[in-house]
């Protein structure tokens, strides 16, 4: 996996009481989970960070980080990419709308719209 990749996400998420999950924007309560992992790498894939930003992002996060940190984001992004949440991108990628923040931060009816015009369906 090449860290000089951008990624970003391709799936409606949430981000409540410090836990992302995926979310359903025709029923917004309707949400799936992602382990802590997961859920990081998700709530960070904006298209404008490459994977080697995110790895030293994470680095910094941790006291003295894990010494295999590296291999286990790059098995959570392609785990990720696998189920189709996360893509990867030679270039910095502009996210729709209704891509660009957690659910709770949309305008529901604006997001379904763009979603109808941009012939968007969730993986």
């Amino acid at each position: 996996m090449e860290n000089t990749a951008y990624f970003y996400r391709t799936a409606i998420f949430t981000r409540t009481n410090n836990e992302v999950a995926l979310a359903d924007i025709s029923q917004p309560g309707n949400t799936t989970p992602l382990d802590d992992w997961m859920g990081i790498v998700v709530s960070l894939a904006d298209g404008q960070h490459t994977i080697q930003e995110l790895v030293d992002y994470m680095r910094v996060q941790y006291q003295q980080a894990p010494q295999n940190l590296e291999e286990t984001l790059h098995s959570v992004i392609e785990r990720l990419q696998e189920g189709k949440i996360i893509q990867l991108s030679e270039q910095a990628v502009e996210l729709p709308y209704y891509l660009a923040s957690p659910i709770e931060e949309l305008d529901i009816d604006k997001a379904t719209d763009l979603i109808r015009k941009d012939g968007y369906s969730p993986h």
